[in-house]
């Protein structure tokens, strides 16, 4: 059994809006691909902010921006995005080549 990650998905695809950004790499939750079986679990897309990387989520699995962000629109409460280690929301700018991680909360009691 091999513990080597999983490759990442390119796309040539501009960002929504058609503006030319440059490509950072998302890395999505489990519970989000239990949900989107087709999605990777790491891809990279052009994206300048946060919202740009929702939205280019959304275009390729419609529903996905529902389950990460709310109407008001907001990160939703039980989403956690980073970039760099630091904490992120929708108009954090993301610099070419940046790292995503977008995680889900982890409870107990």
């Amino acid at each position: 059994m091999s513990s080597a990650a999983p490759a990442a998905v390119t796309t040539e695809r501009p960002a929504p809006g058609g503006i030319r950004s440059g490509t950072v790499r998302v890395a999505l939750p489990a519970a989000l691909l239990r949900l989107f079986p087709a999605a990777p679990r790491v891809l990279d897309l052009p994206a300048a902010t946060v919202a740009e990387v929702m939205a280019a989520l959304d275009l390729r699995w419609p529903g996905m921006r529902d389950r990460l962000c709310d109407s008001t629109p907001c990160i939703r409460r039980h989403i956690s995005v980073f970039v760099a280690g630091e904490r992120a929301s929708l108009e954090t700018r993301l610099p070419a080549g940046a790292e995503v991680l977008i995680m889900t909360a982890i409870s107990g009691g």
